[in-house]
């Protein structure tokens, strides 16, 4: 019997990167705010998110090297590539680390709608044991350091996740034909453009990029799989933003209401739906905030491992060394409820002019024959990026506005 598994690869690694306890928060909030009428927005995300991750997971096949050790390769030498690889290693490795408490926590605000929450008393000393539980799982799973472990893992999360978000969205008992219309028909409720913008940016995700250029050669080895990569890859992002869009569905039942977050759905829709909905929601958020918690400090070690040029692999001391660095860094804020606003202003800003830039250099790359030969880019693919190259650019912008406007 044919396995329907066999072709998957780290498209599910990449699904469930995005779909993190931020993404779930937007999503609910949107639904909550707007109702069906910001779906169109993921259905722009999720394009634009095929286009951008097939593109990185092609020069990542074709070249046999990550992200960051094209960049350090390609570019010119000189203070550019010094500047841009800078610029990545603090995007990446600075920002994914200051944003690990907050998955983490995620997790553990999804065990917590479940029941207990989870805190230790140690003589009136109180500790969050689900955010140290989160932690040695992740833990355990970087350092088995296998990927067809985490392959395996990241599938039945991931499927975890969706079935959760889906059957809580199926429970609301939503119009289709409204979904569908506003799924695929453009509009702009008053006071929705920062929404817009934010779902958006919760989708289009630069270290995704750099863990899927480096995650594909563990699956495939020939350019010539370059077809199961691009279908792996269209597979996970469509499904990663169906379930995106399954919250927003689910959210939009109460909307008008003053829900705050995923909890706060979780709580609102089960009187209306019994406690299966917040079983559900609860599941789904614990699922979304474990892989962001391992796939953050993955992303943060392959970027260094490429931009530092510090060769090795997935068991080698700098990769594990920089992991358990991020890794233990959540835990630590997200056991004793620490926000380090300026390092998370400071790797906002960065994600900030980070994405247009690596989203140009995508484009360059994927357009330079003697790089990627027969694979460059189609003129259609072209056109394509290009106008995502601008979404880019107004995201971006946004961030670090949204930022300064903040200090």
């Amino acid at each position: 019997m044919r396995n329907p598994f066999k072709n998957i690869g780290p498209g599910a690694l990449i699904a469930a990167a995005f779909i993190g306890p931020g993404t779930v928060t937007v999503c609910t909030l949107a639904g909550v705010q707007f109702g069906y009428g910001l779906l169109w927005a993921m259905t722009l995300s999720i394009v634009a998110t095929v286009i951008l991750q097939e593109t990185a997971a092609r020069i990542g096949l074709v070249s046999g090297k990550g992200l960051s050790q094209v960049l350090r390769e390609q570019l010119p030498d000189g203070i550019l590539r010094k500047l841009i690889l800078g610029l990545v290693l603090a995007a990446i490795v600075v920002g994914n680390a200051a944003y690990e408490g907050g998955n983490i926590s995620g997790g553990v605000l999804g065990l917590q709608a479940l029941g207990n929450d989870g805190i230790i008393d140690l003589k009136g000393f109180q500790l969050n044991g689900y955010s140290l539980l989160i932690g040695a799982v992740a833990f355990v799973l970087l350092y088995i350091g296998n990927y067809k472990v985490l392959e395996k893992v990241f599938l039945v999360l991931v499927i975890l996740m969706s079935l959760s978000f889906v059957i809580t969205a199926i429970l609301t008992g939503p119009d289709l034909f409204d979904l569908l219309k506003n799924a695929f028909i453009p509009g702009v409720p008053e006071g929705s453009l920062l929404m817009i913008i934010a779902l958006v940016g919760t989708t289009v995700v630069p270290y995704n990029l750099f863990l899927h250029a480096s995650l594909v050669n563990q699956k495939w080895k020939d350019k010539r799989e370059l077809p199961a990569a691009r279908k792996d890859t269209i597979i996970a992002v469509v499904l990663g933003g169906i379930v995106s869009m399954c919250i927003i569905i689910a959210a939009a039942a109460i909307n008008g209401s003053t829900v705050d977050g995923a909890v706060g759905l979780a709580q609102s829709l089960e009187p209306l739906y019994g406690e299966a909905a917040r079983y559900c929601i609860g599941l789904g958020l614990f699922a979304a905030g474990i892989t962001s918690a391992i796939t953050a400090p993955l992303a943060g070690a392959y970027v260094a491992q490429g931009c530092l040029n510090l060769g090795g692999n997935q068991q080698s001391k700098p990769f594990q060394a920089t992991w358990m660095l991020i890794l233990f860094t959540g835990v630590l804020l997200a056991t004793f409820g620490i926000k380090p606003i300026a390092i998370i202003q400071f790797a906002q800003i960065a994600n900030g002019i980070l994405l247009p830039v690596i989203a140009g250099i995508l484009i360059w790359l994927a357009n330079r024959s003697n790089f990627l030969g027969s694979h460059k880019n189609s003129t259609l693919k072209n056109a394509i990026s290009l106008v995502i190259l601008i979404i880019t650019l107004i995201l971006g912008g946004k961030v670090i506005l949204t930022v300064i406007g903040s200090l």
